[in-house]
């Protein structure tokens, strides 16, 4: 019986509905299933109850912070860490670490000499870790996201929504390119959505050296949803005319994913993780191109295999495959 400690920490500290809070519910799910089956003991636990213990093979923290302390130096087990990207490392201009940013971050490294497997969401996470943190290929495993098991089952029309709008569904941080979306859509005449993160604005400080870049955005025909339960997730991808993802960069991009699966046209940036992704059911610009923006939201079309292509990710093949690894250990 193989004994695994899976840290629940993004399940608790506010980040259950965004993309790391999202991976950690979702796999853990399917491991508890799966494991049953595969000579796998898996107990939850917090950080804090791990330094109590020292009953457990494998450990898998399913996160990984650049800047924050937050994986061990000294292991008393053999360790899995996920880490979904390394945005801020690509564009260091726009994420500041600070004096306790680049300590934290001398001792990330540190503590990430000794493990034993990495797991990462996409071939371009996976490349990007090697190049920016020099971990060896033959230590990064590679294991897709998959898609909510409720998206595009559900079908309501409880939301107030504007006619014919263009859809934004994730976080605020720069590499998502909200001004870049917002100004395309004005130049457009078009309405906006935007679901998730957008709705804590009036609680954050837009001071913070990661949020200057939404001062003095014009916020005028934007609808603001904040985070939504999956039902009225799906209403959104099925109702919006064109779903667009702006991103700088991304890890892997579980929006685009959504709403291929709800049969929307997708209009997508063409950098990091997002062509691996969306494939060919996708119509691409360059995210510093707002003109080219504007056309591929205008030219985005509904392409046939699409639905099909969005249900190839599946969280129950990412559990078989991290499964895998914790055997392979």
């Amino acid at each position: 019986m193989i004994k695994v400690g899976f840290i629940t920490k993004p399940l608790s500290d506010g980040n259950s509905q965004r993309g790391v809070g999202v991976y950690t519910g979702e796999l853990l799910k399917q491991l508890k299933s799966q494991c049953l089956n595969s000579n796998i003991e898996l107990t939850e636990v917090t950080d804090k109850q791990l330094l109590l213990t020292n009953n457990f093979d494998i450990v898998h923290y399913p996160f990984f912070d650049l800047f924050y302390h937050t994986l061990p130096i000294v292991k008393k087990a053999k360790t899995v860490v996920t880490i979904h990207d390394v945005i801020p490392l690509e564009f260091p201009e726009h994420y500041p670490k600070g004096i306790k940013g680049r300590i934290n971050f001398t001792l990330q490294r540190l503590a990430l000499g000794n493990v034993d497997q990495i797991i990462t969401d996409s071939l371009y996470s996976v490349n990007s870790i090697n190049r920016y943190l020099n971990i060896p290929k033959s230590k990064i495993s590679l294991t897709y996201l998959g898609k909510s098991t409720l998206i595009n089952k559900t079908k309501t029309n409880k939301l107030k929504l504007p006619k014919d709008f263009i859809l934004y569904v994730g976080g605020i941080n720069w590499n998502k390119n909200i001004p870049g979306l917002i100004e395309a859509c004005k130049r457009l005449k078009m309405p906006l959505v935007v679901v998730g993160q957008m709705g804590e604005l009036r609680k954050l400080s837009l001071d913070h050296p990661e949020l200057t870049h939404l001062k003095g955005i014009d916020l005028d025909g934007v609808t603001i949803l904040g985070n939504i339960n999956d039902e009225e997730l799906s209403e959104v991808f099925s109702r919006c005319k064109v779903y667009c993802q702006p991103s700088f960069s991304e890890g892997f991009g579980l929006s685009v994913v959504h709403a291929l699966a709800c049969g929307a046209a997708v209009a997508s940036s063409s950098s990091g993780s997002l062509p691996e992704v969306g494939w060919k059911y996708v119509t691409y610009f360059d995210p510093d191109d707002i003109s080219e923006m504007e056309k591929a939201i205008l030219s985005a079309k509904k392409v046939p295999g699409s639905i099909a292509w969005a249900k190839s990710f599946d969280w129950e093949k990412t559990a078989e495959q991290t499964i895998e690894i914790y055997k392979n250990l």
